[in-house]
């Protein structure tokens, strides 16, 4: 018999999920999500196999009390169901924040909760949502293991210097610093480059970890050094929909002449800047802006590539140069237009691109003589918890 891993990635309305069974290795066999969760809502279901092929595509009933645990109870159901002879043995979690704590993937017993629940001030719009069904398969599976894995987790060996704000020290003794998010792509990236590209896996890394949400990480020795995110998942790059890093005092003006209180901010800065925002209202979504002949569009996508050009450079210097950069998330993996940008914009550090090859998205998609390589390397998040849980459920058998 077969032990499954279920990963959960869960959002404020949404749970994506992954099933992988263990063995020789790990082998997904099915994923999918739950959209539109909430009171009154009626919840979307998606799922398909490791090749793509629709399990299910339908509607669920509408939730009225006690949602999240009802939810994940139809949803592991669902999931026991489709597993044949296999059973769930664990399952891993994607969490936002461990705080300055947890500095590697932990199995939830004890007081993790309560410490998780603690940082919920640090990252209000994700660490709810990623503890609520934690909670849930509590509840419902009490005897199953769980584990937490951290975004903030692999940006721990940061330099100090990356960490801190000039703000006075009782501050910083509170936890607001930099901490840096994105951090269980950058891992896999890290170890996906000992494959892909070995000659440069320990040297000086950029990964542009370019989508929805966007962020970049300075690397070396496969660790990371500094990250454009900082105390929130809105600083550093412009995103689809967050503004990314932003004068202070445009925030300060916004309450004081505009009259803007704590929620119309978050809404503001979270939902309705970026791309979303400098278009006009066109597009959140790359792939119509680059479709658009409209100025706004237009002005989008070259802020966007301004912005990580810049980002880069000040990464750069805090490694000491660059070896590689990595695209990766769904522009950076896709986008063979913004790539082909930022090589441009970059060729000052070294990279030299292979048009034929970014066209073709292939893995390198700069030319045989750059002096730094440029390389496409498809993100697996999911994966990256599947295999810290394994391995931390393993160490409990």
């Amino acid at each position: 018999m077969s032990n499954g891993i279920l990963v959960i990635n869960a959002g404020s309305s949404s749970i994506k999920f992954s099933v992988y069974l263990a063995g020789n290795g790990l082998r997904l066999v099915t994923k999918g999500q739950l959209e539109g969760i909430g009171v009154g809502i009626t919840p979307h279901f998606k799922a398909v196999d490791a090749e793509g092929v629709v399990l299910a595509d339908t509607p669920w009933e509408p939730v009225a009390v006690g949602g999240q645990t009802k939810v994940l109870g139809r949803l592991m159901e669902w999931i026991e169901d489709h597993l044949g002879d296999a059973t769930l043995t664990a399952a891993g979690h994607r969490v936002v924040h461990g705080g300055g704590k947890y500095g590697r993937p932990v199995v939830v017993a004890g007081t993790v909760l309560s410490d998780l629940e603690n940082y919920v001030s640090l990252a209000p719009l994700h660490q709810p949502h990623n503890l609520a069904p934690i909670k849930a398969i509590a509840e419902l599976h009490p005897d199953l293991p769980q584990v937490a894995c951290f975004d903030t987790a692999f940006h721990m060996t940061k330099r100090h210097e990356a960490e801190m704000f000039a703000l006075p020290r009782k501050y910083t003794e509170q936890g607001i610093r930099r901490y840096g998010f994105h951090g269980l792509s950058y891992e896999y990236i890290a170890h996906a480059l000992k494959t892909v590209a070995p000659e440069v896996a320990n040297g000086r890394v950029i990964v542009a970890h370019l989508g929805s949400g966007a962020s970049m990480c300075a690397m070396k020795g496969g660790k990371s050094v500094d990250s454009s995110m900082g105390f929130t998942a809105v600083d550093g790059l412009m995103m689809g929909t967050r503004t990314g890093s932003l004068d202070p005092g445009v925030v300060l003006h916004l309450i004081q002449h505009e009259g803007l209180d704590a929620k119309a901010l978050e809404k503001l800065l979270y939902k309705e800047s970026g791309l979303l925002g400098v278009s006009g209202g066109i597009s959140n979504d790359m792939r119509v802006l680059l479709d658009s002949d409209k100025p706004e569009a237009r002005e989008a996508v070259e802020l966007f590539v301004y912005r990580v050009c810049k980002e880069i450079g000040a990464l750069a210097s805090t490694i000491g140069g660059l070896d590689a950069l990595v695209f990766t998330a769904g522009i950076g993996e896709h986008a063979a237009a913004i790539r082909k940008r930022v090589c441009d914009g970059t060729a000052w550090l070294g990279v030299v691109l292979d048009d034929a090859a970014n066209q073709r998205h292939a893995t390198r998609i700069s030319t045989l003589d750059s002096k730094a390589q440029a390389l496409v390397i498809p993100t697996d998040e999911e994966l990256m918890i599947a295999r810290h849980t394994q391995a931390l459920v393993s160490e409990m058998v």
